[in-house]
């Protein structure tokens, strides 16, 4: 089983290659000469090894979903024959997801591990059954290597932490151990080698899930740099205060961002997450039109919201089965017709779940509420732990102790008030206790999603059969309660349910009182407004929401440029329009070299000196590399900065040829020997009287911010601050000063790290596009000084690296047809580091711009 890719996409996007991407059909794959590598040979006739997958004549869009465990449930076969049975696991979200999208729609490949373990003799067989039979393409990992990974790194160290369990101590959760995390890297490498085999990379999307692959999408990226991926973490994720402990933290975050799209349950989750990217990476996310997305090296990863539904139809037939109603009479006889309400609780045994809080208030219930005792009884249907170790142990050991202290307590002859289920049920018993139960309460102290709600309230709507068994009337509507944690991912959803702090047991009590006796018309409300909810947002409509999300994110990648950087976990694909290109060092030296009459326009904060210095005076090389360059006659060459000119004028003290325009442009001098001229008067500043004072309030409550006053105006910058915080008070300043300010000629303007507030000149409202005072007058500004002198310059070099910068780019390109501009002149606009731009060159960083006006520097020199 292998697959068509390219190992060289860059190739294909400018053109150097032939085949077409989009809806073309199934080609045959071509040959793998090399793990991850495609024969290059074209000429040749291809061989070809296809499976029934990948050769699959009708043309329907294909996805591979990949998760830890298949779908598939093995069994071996009696000790008379060899072999293993295999059938479909209808509880598997996984297979709920394939029915909820349809057959006839999409044809869906399952990658994963079987949850019984193969011997590596029938491994082969085992492969070709599963692959021809179900479409799944096992994974088989040794099982020291699958110990390591699973119960070693994914259960004891970021299964806690993204519970917002620390390991404080050995006996808290696992501390960091470098071998553990080595083997989660082995084991999703591993995935990534099992994809490779069936995957069609121009066609196929790929759906990752859950925290156990979260490095998978670095390794698909790096095989196939244009791969459709998505990726959707199905548990919490922590707050970066938790996060941040972590500390393969930056590797995680890079490798889930090499994702197309990634999905969480709820905003908490994606707020969470987009926070870490900020924080630790200085990454900033926008929402356009109601989508949330992060640009990450030219890439737009998109961020999804949306909780996971359940299976509409495999539910409901299950509430159709004859066991069913044989369960819920039976649960009637021996709850109901006794006089007796049930409150259920269905949890997996594990310290995360909260059964012990909810044992506590259910004692706390009948103690402030003697008048329920004898009446109530709570099921409480505990599942097996998904991990093991002695936090499992703990918890088993507590909950036994407790149920058993509280029926001691309160227990009469025939009646126990808490009865403990610990052994596994099938599917329709436990549907049978939700259909009887007058309340469910979920108790979880964190949990990514939680669907017992979900499965509670639609078992509650029933069918006539039920009705008939529990004798209800069907024309009447139906009724539920639920309690539900606030720290589950489903309770943002569920606003007709009583939401509570698990670890107030006092209020989890009152909550439990407050639903036995809440009037029954506004269950049948509650129950209708849940109803409705959970009825539309299942499972399918979670699934189809997410691809048309994933589809609408990969569309542009056929556009794009794209090619890898970076390695090992480092690795990330840089996207680049067409029309953007790295800026060649050697190139414009070359270029520098043939023409005659120059024009140099720079900027100086992130341009010639990174934004991150603490000193950010020039250096002595910069200073030598600008004085080379301004030797030459033929050179104009022009630094333009939002400081200050009397900065400017100290700074650049040793550069007596240098023009320098300060303040974005209000002030430009040639040389040094002469005088500043404004370049539009400057307007009257007493407004300073009203904006200083409301600046230095956010001041002294910004830890970290600062205030520039400049001649033409004012600059609160929180580059030093907590950048949420500062982010938020900059929305907060930018409110006031407008309100404050409104009847004064001035702009209020916010940037990445700062709010100004500038002269809104009546002189420079016409002035070019109506930008008024900027850089791009600046630029124009001395090409048209240029031409006056009959310098026409034709070699033009435009460096800057943020959004002030923009106007000069514009500026720069549209004069290339005018009269300022020599024809057939060499035009640079170029920015730092790749991002949506008007320029049409970048460079990396500071240190890439200082080689290259030094390479042009040492050619006037020779």
């Amino acid at each position: 089983m292998v697959s068509k890719s390219y190992s060289n996409l860059l190739e294909l996007a400018s053109g150097e290659s032939s085949p077409t991407f989009g809806r073309i059909g199934r080609r045959m794959p071509r040959i793998m000469t090399v793990a991850g590598l495609i024969s290059d040979v074209d000429d040749d006739k291809p061989e070809c090894v296809c499976s029934e997958v990948s050769s699959s004549s009708v043309q329907r869009d294909r996805i591979i979903i990949v998760a830890n465990q298949l779908p598939i449930r093995a069994q071996r076969k009696s000790d008379t024959s060899k072999g293993w049975i295999f059938s479909w696991d209808e509880n598997s979200l996984l297979l709920q997801l394939k029915d909820g999208l349809g057959d006839d729609e999409i044809e869906v490949i399952y990658v994963g591990c079987l949850k019984e373990e193969i011997h590596p003799n029938e491994q082969e067989e085992v492969s070709q059954i599963l692959l021809e039979t179900f479409k799944c393409v096992p994974t088989f990992l040794p099982p020291e290597l699958f110990s390591r990974y699973y119960h070693g790194f994914c259960k004891q160290q970021l299964w806690p932490l993204f519970h917002y369990m620390l390991p404080l101590s050995p006996d808290h959760g696992g501390r960091f151990n470098r071998s553990l995390w080595q083997a989660y890297v082995s084991v999703n490498k591993i995935f990534a080698d099992r994809i490779m085999e069936v995957i069609n990379p121009e066609d196929d999307f790929v759906w990752i899930h859950d925290y156990h692959l979260m490095v998978l999408p670095t390794f698909l990226r790096k095989r196939f740099n244009r791969v459709k991926l998505g990726f959707f973490l199905h548990s919490p994720f922590p707050s970066s205060e938790i996060y941040k402990t972590l500390p393969i933290r930056e590797e995680i975050l890079r490798a889930l961002l090499n994702s197309d799209l990634i999905g969480f349950h709820t905003f908490d989750y994606a707020r969470h997450f987009l926070s870490c990217c900020s924080r630790m990476l200085g990454l900033s996310y926008e929402s356009k039109r109601g989508y949330i997305g992060l640009e990450y090296y030219g890439r737009t990863v998109s961020i999804k919201i949306l909780p996971v539904g359940i299976h509409m139809g495999q539910l409901q037939s299950v509430l159709s089965l004859p066991e069913t109603e044989a369960k819920v009479a039976e649960l009637k006889a021996q709850f109901c017709d006794r006089g007796r309400i049930m409150l259920l609780g269905v949890d997996d045994m594990d310290i995360f779940k909260g059964i012990s809080l909810k044992l506590l208030a259910m004692e706390q219930l009948l103690i402030q509420h003697p008048e329920w005792q004898g009446r109530v009884v709570l099921v409480q249907i505990a599942n097996p732990a998904r991990g093991r170790g002695k936090d499992v142990k703990e918890v088993q050991a507590e909950t036994s102790s407790t149920v058993k202290r509280i029926n001691e307590t309160f227990g009469k002859p025939g009646y126990k008030p808490v009865l403990l289920i610990d052994e596994p049920l099938k599917f329709y018993e436990r549907i049978a206790y939700y259909v009887v139960a007058e309340c469910c309460l979920v108790t979880a102290v964190r949990d990514g999603m939680n669907l017992i709600p979900y499965e509670y309230i639609i078992s509650r709507q029933g069918n006539e059969k039920l009705d008939k068994v529990l004798g209800l009337d069907s024309s009447v509507p139906k009724k539920s309660m639920l309690v539900v944690s606030e720290f589950i991912g489903c309770s943002p959803s569920l606003s007709g349910a009583i939401r509570v702090n698990p670890w107030n047991i006092d209020a989890v009590a009152d909550a439990m009182d407050c639903s036995l006796e809440m009037a029954e018309p506004e269950t049948q409300l509650r129950h209708e407004k849940h109803y409705k909810y959970v009825s539309t947002h299942d499972v399918g409509y979670w699934a189809r929401s997410f691809l048309q999300d994933l589809e609408r994110t990969c569309k542009g990648h056929l556009r794009q440029r794209c090619w890898g950087i970076g390695f090992g976990l480092s690795f990330r694909v840089v996207a680049l329009d067409p029309n953007f290109k790295k800026l060649s060092v050697e190139y414009i030296v070359s270029a520098y070299k043939r023409t005659t009459t120059r024009a140099i326009l720079l900027d100086y904060d992130g341009t010639l000196k990174p934004q991150a210095s603490i000193d950010k005076s020039p250096n002595s090389k910069s200073i030598e590399i600008l004085n080379s360059l301004c030797r030459d006659k033929n050179n104009m060459v022009l630094v333009v900065s939002a400081k200050s000119r009397k900065t400017l004028s100290e700074w650049f003290s040793p550069c007596e040829k240098l023009g320098l325009a300060a303040e974005h442009g209000y002030f430009l001098r040639s040389k040094q020997n002469t005088e500043w001229e404004t370049l539009v008067p400057i307007a009257d500043s007493s407004w300073k009287q009203i904006a200083e004072p409301v600046m230095k309030l956010y001041t002294e409550t910004t830890d970290g911010s600062t205030i520039e006053d400049k001649e033409t105006s004012l600059l609160w910058s929180y580059e030093d601050a907590d950048p949420d915080f500062g982010s938020c008070q900059a929305k907060e300043l930018m409110d006031h000063l407008e309100s404050v300010l409104a009847n004064e000629p001035v702009t209020v303007k916010s940037g990445q790290t700062f709010v100004e507030v500038k002269p809104q000149s009546e002189m420079s409202k016409p002035t070019y596009l109506g930008l008024g005072v900027s850089k791009g007058l600046v630029a124009k500004r001395l090409l048209s000084t240029m031409q006056e002198k009959g310098m026409i310059p034709d070699f033009v070099l435009c460096i800057g690296d943020d959004r002030s910068d923009e106007d000069m780019f514009e500026v720069i390109t549209s004069s290339m047809e005018g009269p300022s501009i020599a024809p057939r002149a060499e035009v640079f606009a170029c920015t730092i580091c790749q991002k949506p731009s008007k320029a049409k060159y970048y460079l990396d960083d500071t240190a890439e711009i200082v080689r290259m006006l030094q390479g042009c520097a040492e050619t006037d020199e020779e």
